[in-house]
């Protein structure tokens, strides 16, 4: 199976080829509307009787926008204005001003209005051939909305699913994901032009959840919602990760008949997701770029270089985006035909209330009216992996790799409390060099003291059982297709993307050490080697080394200015390279640069030491023969064609299987990497050392930190079967 794609790749490229030749084909309006922007300002941009609406969608005039047009910018912080009274500055007074950018604050309502307008949002995917990610959003009791290239027929449509509740809870830790079915049947509408697609959802969960806890998005046919140069808001799942906010840096450049553009931070797997005015109405279905290209015509990668295909889209620069209108959505739903159950859930979605604020709650008592969603309920157990970061007032970045910490951790150094199983702290550092931002324990000292915390905590639980595990296992495979070769390993691979769930970022001090890689003495092993360590000796080894790091970042800030973004970026990968830890990544990070969900996958990570880990380097594994010249160690032997460890062959090669199953056609055949002749080596390692208790309890322990198991583990019989040549790139 080829990796999964977050758009259907021809499709995506036709969408993006359309927004680009409209994109084109106004640059001279275009050009007119930035200098207006510029000269005159947001409220003489655009049409006049647009403009016009859209203060009295926020119930202003022109008197009022004018009087605050005049008056000086630093007169415009909510002390006083020319002409009014001091009681009108209320929130309409300072969204005027915001639209107007002469006042860069935001009330404390417009966060608690996003809140509720995400909890709408969810991840779309799509199994089977062909499969991908998208966004979607709930726009009526039963209806969800996304593209037409998300969802472009019924069949596909069935063959859907949508996640909602995937994202961190206010305390950075994961929430408790809530999965429904997608209901083709009983409503469809799709229209390719404007790509959109309206699809029903199962009223319940597959674990009984309510739809309707989540609320909906109003949707309005009325004018005025967003003006030429105004700043929009988009909720979405880039890539099919964790939900994520692009807030107010993208600035409204063009509107068309169907179509609205603008510059935002968005990427594959955006494609469906609502683009929000500040009042957090939908204005704008999301569904296409406009791609940067170089005076050649070609396109151009975010490094600016010439883009290739085989750099793959994430490396494609754009310059602006493209949503639909929804108007025109509207305009086009209420034209379908439609029969049996349709018209009623369409009456549904048209006669939804639609005043401010954009999102409407679940249903009250009958005769209360709509009421605010329930708060987002945080999961006892801890599932942290990455911070949400806030920059107040102008930007607000969220960005969550994950999950983390197993059910049975102790409570947090600092006195945290929890559920009865007390969850461990998040992940500290959120960027590989971030400093501490809540002024507790220094970081990483903070995260040393969580780490004897878990190490302490795992020695007092069962280190592995049987029992428990096989029934664990017996669930885990029980909708497998009784097929062998290609469509098994199609089967798993499809089996390991759905399962993984939650993604710890690499913090191998965190989980690794005190419970994951433990051997049954509670132990570590040195992977390559053989060596026994003490658990609490790596901790405090590593813990050291990062704060080296740490401080080495913090040096680097003083000159930041100086360096400039790309040396800034150089110096913190020389930085990354340079402290050594007690951590292997049996498929190297440089294969895969350094990439997130890869680089924390708990299956492919094993304590190693500092010496074995830097004397293996990148190099793939090889097998030598006796007579063959090589580099010994005690980590194993070592020349130009590869690396072969003294120990650990076994879980090595089971390891590279799951990598090679999970993230199908990323490595491989490079120069350098994992060459397919190679895979009998690897299941001669295979079959040559059994799975043990050790393993059992590392793929159980990561399974229920991760959600998705190494199949080669749980069933060593499938390795000839399963027919890993497919797993490498296509020639």
């Amino acid at each position: 199976m080829a990796t999964i794609e977050y758009l259907p790749r021809t499709e995506f490229l036709r969408q993006t080829e359309r927004a680009t030749e409209r994109y084109e084909a106004r640059t001279r309006e275009r050009q007119a509307i930035r200098k207006a922007l510029d000269d005159r300002g947001v409220l003489h941009a655009d049409a006049p009787d647009r403009v016009t609406k859209r203060l009295a969608r926020l119930g202003a005039s022109w008197p009022l926008a004018t009087a605050l047009e005049r008056t000086p910018r630093e007169a415009t912080t909510g002390r006083s204005l020319a002409g009014l009274a001091p009681d009108s500055f209320g929130a309409d007074v300072l969204a005027l001003e915001r639209l107007m950018g002469r006042n860069d604050l935001v009330d404390v309502g417009f966060l608690e209005a996003g809140s509720l307008a995400a909890r709408s949002v969810g991840r779309v995917f799509v199994g089977g051939r062909g499969a991908h990610y998208g966004t979607g959003f709930l726009v009526s009791e039963s209806l969800l909305l996304t593209n037409n290239h998300v969802l472009r027929d019924p069949e596909q449509a069935g063959r859907g699913l949508v996640r909602f509740n995937y994202q961190a809870g206010p305390d950075g830790r994961p929430l408790e994901p809530v999965e429904f079915g997608l209901e083709p049947a009983r409503f469809f509408v799709t229209d390719r032009h404007l790509d959109f697609t309206l699809v029903a959802v199962a009223a319940r969960s597959r674990h009984g959840e309510p739809l309707g806890a989540f609320g909906r998005l109003g949707l309005s046919e009325a004018q005025g919602k967003v003006i030429l140069g105004e700043l929009v808001n988009i909720v979405q799942h880039p890539g099919g990760e964790p939900k994520q906010l692009a807030l107010r840096e993208n600035e409204v450049v063009d509107l068309l008949d169907d179509f609205v553009q603008y510059g935002a931070d968005t990427r594959q797997g955006s494609s469906g997701a609502p683009v929000f005015n500040d009042q957090w109405e939908v204005v704008a279905l999301h569904h296409a770029g406009v791609p940067a290209k170089g005076a050649d015509g070609r396109y151009l990668a975010v490094d600016g270089s010439v883009w290739t295909p085989e750099q793959g889209e994430e490396r494609l620069a754009w310059k602006a985006n493209e949503g639909v209108r929804i108007s025109r959505i509207l305009r086009a739903v209420r034209e379908a035909a439609v029969s049996g159950s349709a018209p009623e859930l369409r009456a549904q979605l048209l006669e939804t209330p639609t005043g401010l604020p954009g999102p409407v709650g679940p249903p009250s008592p009958a005769g209360a009216g709509p009421a605010p969603a329930p708060a987002p309920e945080i999961s006892g157990r801890s599932e942290s992996g990455d911070v949400v970061h806030l920059t107040v007032p102008l930007r607000i970045a969220v960005g969550i790799a994950g999950a983390g910490p197993p059910s049975w951790a102790g409570p947090a150094p600092d006195g945290d409390r929890g559920a009865p199983s007390p969850p461990l702290p998040p992940a500290y550092g959120g960027p590989a060099y971030g400093p501490p931002t809540d002024g507790r324990v220094p970081y990483p000292e903070r995260e040393l003291q969580a780490a004897l915390v878990n190490l302490e905590a795992g020695r007092d639980r069962p280190y592995y059982e049987a029992e428990a595990d096989q029934a664990a296992r017996q669930e885990y495979y029980a909708s497998l297709p009784g097929v062998t070769g290609a469509p098994l390993r199609q089967a798993l691979t499809d089996l390991l993307e759905r399962t993984h769930e939650r993604r710890p970022a690499y913090k191998p001090i965190m989980l690794l050490y005190p419970w994951v890689d433990l051997h049954p003495d509670l132990e570590l092993r040195g992977i390559y080697s053989g060596e026994s360590f003490s658990p609490e000796e790596f901790i405090r080894a590593d813990a050291e080394a990062e704060a080296a790091r740490f401080e080495r970042w913090r040096e680097l800030l003083v000159r930041e200015a100086a360096l400039g973004p790309d040396a800034v970026a150089a110096e913190m990968d020389a930085l990354e390279d340079a402290v050594l830890f007690n951590c292997e990544h049996v498929v190297p990070q440089s294969w895969f640069a350094k990439r997130e969900p890869m680089r924390g996958d708990l299956h492919h990570l094993f304590a190693c030491g500092t010496t074995c880990n830097s004397f293996r380097g990148n190099f793939p594994y090889f097998d030598f023969a006796d007579l063959q010249e090589a580099i010994r160690t005690s980590c194993g032997r070592r020349e130009s064609q590869g690396f072969e460890p003294s120990a650990g062959k076994g879980p090595v090669a089971r390891a590279t299987f799951y990598f090679l199953l999970r993230y199908p056609g990323l490595i491989g055949d490079a120069p350098g990497e994992l060459r397919r002749e190679r895979l009998e080596m690897l299941l001669t390692w295979h079959e040559s050392e059994a799975v043990g208790e050790y393993e059992h309890h590392r793929n159980a322990a990561i399974a229920e930190i991760q959600g998705d198991r190494n199949p080669l583990v749980d069933h060593p019989e499938w390795a000839r079967d399963l027919d890993f040549e497919h797993a490498w790139p296509a020639a």
